[in-house]
């Protein structure tokens, strides 16, 4: 489940020096926004069965993945992975923005970002799953091009609570 994206001005984020690099996803940067997003989402959507917080370290070893950390000048202020679930589908996992940072373009960013490194593991279609009260993360993946997909894996078993959506890229082979 993602969270914590919003309406996204890159005007606010050309002010602020911005990186965005892979990060172990047990390191005390990753550790600490994962665990702001989980708290979130717990309180969120408290009904049994509605959190996803699933990712394990494999699924974003190089070659099958990437987790990564968004810093605004140095401080770890927002996250977000990708790890294949098919040869050309990745999904992209545990979205989360800094309530304080939030609308200053860390979740497009995030987004562009895994989605490059989506093109790179060879997928041509990436997938995600939301929850129905992340508006404006919804809002944000559709601006990105993202249109709802029917549920699926682990998300079909919370269809109350889950909105999952897709985008489809074309093919760059020579």
């Amino acid at each position: 489940m993602s969270t914590g994206t919003s309406d996204d001005s890159p005007s606010e984020i050309a002010k602020m020096i911005v990186r965005i690099t892979r990060a172990d996803l047990h390191s005390p940067e990753a550790t600490a926004l994962i665990g702001a997003l989980n708290l979130e989402l717990s309180g969120a959507y408290p009904e049994p069965g509605a959190t996803h917080f699933g990712l394990d370290p494999a699924d974003v070893a190089p070659g099958r993945g990437a987790f990564v950390v968004a810093y605004q000048d140095d401080r770890p202020v927002a996250c977000g992975a990708v790890r294949l679930i098919d040869p050309g589908t990745a999904e992209l996992k545990r979205m989360y923005v800094m309530p304080e940072v939030r609308g200053s373009g860390f979740g497009r960013r995030l987004v562009e970002t895994l989605e490059e490194e989506a093109v790179g593991l060879g997928a041509t279609r990436v997938v995600l799953e939301t929850g129905i009260r992340q508006t404006v993360a919804i809002a944000l993946y559709a601006r990105c091009g993202y249109t709802p997909i029917p549920l699926y894996g682990e998300y079909t078993a919370s269809p109350g609570t889950s909105v999952c959506l897709g985008k489809t890229f074309a093919r760059t082979d020579p």
